[in-house]
């Protein structure tokens, strides 16, 4: 059955996005078509409009997000009518040589910028952010997009496990291996930057300085778990040693995807510390060390792709967390929105105001 649906539409680059009605494929064999509930404005849909990142046009924005299956294609075990599930942006083949060898967050057929999934525009093709274009009444999308979660998880929860959570808790798990007694420096407090902050805390480390532009997050940073706030400047290298006995941080964390912030976490961080970058950005924007700072200082710099997760086990593992009382994300979400105001969530986000927007549908 094909329906139309009300979804957030950007039809060129940098042009403003609008809710429009598009017209969804039919469900095919492996492929479920999904009621979306809640979905977090995240920095990547932002990328999408702004030229961070340049996806085909016109693109259905949004890949943040939770809902109920409402129909199950032929083929299709994983879901049924009714289940509540987290949307997964990056879902691993379990074929490819990645997958294969334990890392299925680098799959090579998933991290797709957008892609024609059936949906169409006036008739014509339209392109779905990450293959699943969330910020949408209804999707349709392939059976490993989705995640069972328990149905007594509240929709924004799932939302936000699905991307920012996962992406944020798994850097500090997986990717950098935070240790009791660390001292950790995060520099961007989004949606992503904040739950790096949260999941660092409960790592254990004795230590965790929130970095941001604006003084209005060091509210949000502390309920979060930070135990230190600065604002971001010329002096954040030396503010950061005054809090680490004068060595840097042993973890730097750059939530924000930009050169400049980048070697800001490079300076912060002790000779042998790591840098682990979390944040999305240009491919234009280079960043630029000295090869003898790179030998001298022994630090390591690497990426955190969505947190070196397998989100079928961790997505399933932080919603227990959430409804154990381990895990805490109601200081995530600043605003509830329609999706009309996503544009309104964007410029909000430009200025860092906020952590996560959450759309209800």
């Amino acid at each position: 059955m094909t329906a139309y649906v009300r979804a957030l539409v950007v039809r060129e680059p940098a042009a403003a996005p609008a809710v429009e009605e598009i017209r969804l494929p039919e469900v095919g064999p492996g492929q479920v078509r999904v009621r979306i509930r809640a979905a977090g404005v995240c920095h990547s849909d932002l990328s999408m409009v702004n030229g961070t990142l340049s996806p085909p046009y016109p693109l259905v924005l949004g890949h943040e997000a939770a809902g109920e299956v409402v129909e199950a294609g032929t083929g299709v075990t994983r879901v049924a009518a009714g289940t509540h599930v987290a949307l997964n942006w990056s879902p691993p083949c379990r074929e490819c040589w990645f997958c294969t060898h334990g890392e299925p967050w680098l799959c090579a057929t998933a991290n797709v910028a957008a892609l024609e999934n059936g949906a169409t525009l006036d008739g014509a093709p339209v392109h779905v952010t990450l293959g699943l274009g969330a910020f949408a009444e209804e999707v349709v999308v392939p059976e490993r997009a989705l995640i069972p979660v328990p149905d007594e998880l509240g929709w924004e929860s799932a939302a936000l496990l699905g991307c920012a959570v996962l992406t944020g808790t798994g850097a500090v798990r997986n990717t950098a291996k935070v240790a009791e007694g660390d001292s950790v420096v995060v520099i961007g407090l989004g949606g992503v930057g904040l739950s790096v902050v949260t999941a660092a805390r409960a790592a254990g480390a004795a230590t965790v300085v929130a970095v941001d532009v604006s003084e209005g997050k060091k509210a949000l940073a502390e309920a979060a778990g930070a135990t230190d706030f600065v604002v971001s400047g010329e002096t954040l290298s030396k503010d950061i040693r005054t809090r680490t006995e004068g060595r840097g941080a042993d973890h730097a964390f750059e939530c924000v995807g930009r050169a400049a912030t980048i070697r800001a976490a490079w300076r912060a961080t002790r000779r042998g510390g790591q840098v682990t970058v979390v944040g999305m950005g240009r491919a234009d924007d280079m960043v630029q060390l000295s090869a003898l700072d790179i030998f001298s200082s022994a630090r390591t710099l690497r990426a955190s792709v969505y947190g070196s997760a397998d989100p079928d086990a961790e997505v399933p593992a932080l919603a227990a967390d959430v409804l154990s009382g381990a895990l805490r994300l109601d200081h995530l979400v600043t605003d509830w929105i329609g999706l009309a105001d996503v544009p309104a969530a964007f410029d909000r986000m430009a200025r860092g105001e906020g952590a996560r927007s959450v759309v209800t549908l």
